[in-house]
């Protein structure tokens, strides 16, 4: 009978899909549902993983298995992989210190780390702890125009010469099953509550001895009695711009000097409005399947805007990347390189910068390994002829 493996030792985990097995067994109940969950019917958390189910790879015979490249230049610095670990929220809830964790495993594996506004870790502690790290930072607009300013130049102090605008999350997509653990916001239900109780290790690793976190990059913005979770979640639904628009763009392109892409494109003409605009590339996003339910997939999504866009834009995808031939699938329809959400986070979850870097290495073997078999020697030979579609459809899993 077949059952993924349980135990401590990540040299036996095989798959992304194998940790998210053990990230569900380790975490308490409304952690997991808060990392793995999507917006209602999440009918497009699936969709994200179902379009790669339905894109086949060609395969070319008698090509010598060399070691395949698959570096990846972006914005004039190269990866080692096409690749970087994308801004997720709140990983203080998977692991202490769980940024600091994703960025030195994304650092040891020459591949950039993306910073959430609403991360745990701050902009300097990510920067101090992290000799190195090719450190990305993500922006959700803010009411006060000062405290925007205030975050961009800390980025800029900090390094930061890659922006990421997020989009798509100006009002909080509706995620049912996340709410269903709450009788109250922030107040779990009893039955949680025992929950958490069986999760001791968790308690240890992440609640002893001050509970969770606040997030680091808003706290100079808070009292410092307010500086707390709850103070946080609190500052952050009040700050967060809902009229954010094309002109708010505009500001922010003036604004920043470095490269600036707008993250949450699922449409063409937004992808031609922003190269209007004069960005430097755009993240085809649907906020893994946690905003708007029945939205494209982003994989659906670049088969649409790579056409127009190539040569004008640098395309990044995220959304269901599971498996290194989900990145070449996505490498092959036109992205530059592709955004780790969950895949990344499951590592964390399980064992810190160890259990990032398994995740790290299982996809590089992958990618590498898919290479091999197709006959494709680089992976800036891939393009759509490497690829079949209308395969059969499957049930997959949403993780």
């Amino acid at each position: 009978m077949r059952r993924y493996y349980r135990g401590t030792d990540l040299s036996r985990v095989h798959s992304i899909a194998e940790l998210a097995t053990l990230a569900c067994q380790r975490l308490p109940h409304f952690v997991w549902e808060y990392l793995a969950g999507g917006a209602e019917d999440e009918l497009t958390l699936q969709r994200n993983r179902q379009a790669y189910v339905e894109v086949g790879l060609q395969q070319r015979a008698l090509v010598p298995c060399h070691v395949p490249g698959t570096a990846r230049t972006l914005f004039g610095k190269s990866a080692a992989l096409p690749l970087l670990i994308g801004p997720t929220g709140y990983n203080g809830m998977l692991h202490r210190d769980a940024d600091i964790h994703l960025a030195r495993a994304a650092t040891a594996r020459g591949v950039p780390f993306c910073l959430s506004t609403v991360a745990n870790a701050a902009l300097e502690t990510i920067v101090r702890q992290v000799p190195g790290v090719d450190l990305w930072f993500q922006l959700y607009a803010m009411r006060d125009a000062s405290i925007q300013a205030s975050l961009l130049a800390r980025a800029r102090e900090a390094g930061v010469s890659t922006l990421l605008l997020t989009c798509d999350a100006m009002v909080l997509g509706n995620r049912e099953w996340d709410r269903r653990n709450f009788v109250r916001p922030r107040q779990l239900s009893l039955r949680n509550k025992l929950q958490v109780l069986r999760h001791p290790r968790w308690l240890r690793q992440v609640m002893w001895p001050h509970g969770l976190p606040s997030m680091g990059n808003l706290d100079p913005y808070l009292p410092e009695d307010e500086r707390t979770a709850l103070g946080s979640m609190q500052f952050i639904g009040e700050q967060m711009d809902t009229l954010l628009d094309w002109d708010a763009l505009a500001c922010v392109r003036d604004q920043w000097a470095g490269q600036l892409l707008l993250k949450g494109v699922l449409h063409p003409a937004d992808a031609e409005r922003a190269i209007a605009l004069g960005l430097d590339g755009v993240v085809i996003s649907n906020h893994g399947g946690r905003q708007l339910d029945g939205a494209a997939s982003g994989l659906d999504a670049l088969r649409l805007i790579a056409p127009l866009a190539r040569g004008r834009l640098t395309l990044l995808l995220d959304g269901g990347i599971r498996r290194g031939s989900d990145i070449v699938k996505a490498l092959a329809l036109g992205a530059d390189a592709v955004l780790l959400g969950r895949a990344s986070l499951y590592g964390v979850a399980v064992a810190g910068e160890a259990g990032t870097a398994r995740a790290l290495d299982l996809l590089a073997e992958e990618l590498r390994r898919t290479l091999n078999l197709m006959g494709c020697p680089d992976i800036d030979d891939l393009s759509a002829e490497w690829l079949t579609f209308n395969m059969r459809p499957a049930v997959v899993r949403a993780y």
